[in-house]
């Protein structure tokens, strides 16, 4: 009878604690995953999905030498974990030739690098705006847009608004040395079906920043060698000290003939680039053709010494020459009117963020496929 009678209550006790876990089970299967979560303190490491914002700029908000130390400066000192700002040289006058690199200071795992320029001739203005634009743009949508922040993430985005700030202070197109250094690149250098002449500064004093050759017409001059300027050296440098950091594309700023250039503009390049390498330049095109108002420019003239074919000659990256405004802003021929800031600056967002979120493709010379989160207004209705 006792032993009947405590085998009952083991029974017994072994339900009820069967009954209490799957009692207990059920409760937690229904607590919500939101309820648990809205109890847990928002970190740093937490990236909001939230739209993103645009920079807070005016029609007139154009930014001349001084301007752009500042606006830079105050980068750095309001954004100190994403921002780095210091010189990669001086310019033939002696002023700093400023670089600041984007990226999140506190995720330390490797990164991907990549290069954005701009006025490397002085008097295209646009090329400097469109750097500055992208800067402010990533810095106050850093953190709450999911997009932002990935790129920041897993990138260090070098920028170098201003690379000729001689002549962007004179309003001119070449440096303090009369050379146009956007022809003073070491590939294919001073060819006169390259629009470049090899005169340097004559005498060491005078100056000649063009010449007209009758059936030719005009024609750069390149310097005397390849790098003889000290702006096309800084970026030399900085372009070879980007080889260890995953260098993966590269993009060079100017105005105005409104699309994008791949080489080669070489009279005569120096290898011949690979079908995958066609491929991916025609993706982009592509892309950028059909999502944007800018268009594919095929070089109908040659272009000698630019950044852009020494670029890809190099350091075998993806590499693009970026033609902001339409050709109604040509310097040239309009000496180079600056208007409707905001709108032009609008026009260059889809571009720079397509190539940046595909930078991990750009680097392996894979197809860039994927689709970037562009902030609303953008790209603007073009002008007509």
């Amino acid at each position: 009878m006792y032993k009947r009678t405590l085998f009952h209550l083991k029974i017994f006790f072994l339900i009820g604690l069967l009954i209490i876990v799957m009692c207990t089970g059920c409760i937690q299967s229904k607590q919500k995953p939101s309820e648990s979560l809205a109890l847990e303190p928002l970190t740093s490491g937490i990236i909001l999905d939230q739209p993103s914002v645009l920079p807070n700029w005016s029609d007139g908000n154009y930014h001349d030498y001084n301007e752009t130390v500042e606006m830079l400066t105050d980068f750095n000192d309001e954004f100190a974990n994403l921002v780095d700002v210091f010189s990669i040289g001086k310019s033939a006058l002696g002023k700093d030739i400023w670089c600041i690199r984007l990226t999140n200071e506190k995720n330390t795992k490797v990164k991907l690098s990549c290069l954005i320029d701009g006025c490397i001739h002085g008097n295209e203005w646009e090329g400097c705006e469109a750097c500055l634009y992208l800067a402010d743009y990533f810095l106050i949508n850093f953190g709450n847009n999911a997009s932002v922040s990935n790129i920041l993430n897993t990138s260090e985005v070098y920028i170098v608004p201003l690379v000729n700030p001689d002549g962007r202070q004179a309003n001119t197109r070449w440096n303090a040395n009369g050379i146009d250094l956007n022809r003073n690149f070491n590939v294919d250098f001073g060819k006169l079906r390259g629009e470049s002449i090899r005169i340097g500064k004559l005498f060491g004093l005078i100056k000649i920043p063009y010449i007209r050759l009758p059936l030719i017409g005009v024609i750069c001059n390149c310097g005397r060698k390849p790098f003889s300027e000290p702006e096309t050296q800084a970026m030399r440098d900085l372009m070879e000290s980007l080889k260890n950091k995953s260098f993966s594309f590269y993009i060079n700023c100017h105005t105005a003939e409104h699309g994008i250039i791949t080489p080669w503009g070489a009279v005569k390049p120096p290898f011949e680039m690979i079908q995958q390498e066609k491929n991916i330049y025609g993706a982009v095109k592509s892309w950028i053709v059909k999502n944007t108002e800018y268009e594919n420019i095929t070089h109908d003239y040659k272009t000698s010494g630019t950044a852009v074919d020494w670029c890809f000659k190099e350091f075998r990256v993806p590499s693009f020459t970026f033609e902001i405004l339409s050709k109604d802003y040509e310097p040239w021929i309009k000496q180079g009117k600056h208007d409707n800031l905001t709108h032009w600056m609008k026009t260059t967002l889809p571009v720079f963020l397509y190539l940046l979120v595909n930078i991990e493709n750009l680097h392996q010379w894979n197809l860039p496929d994927k689709q970037p989160s562009l902030p609303e207004g953008v790209p603007p209705q073009p002008f007509h």
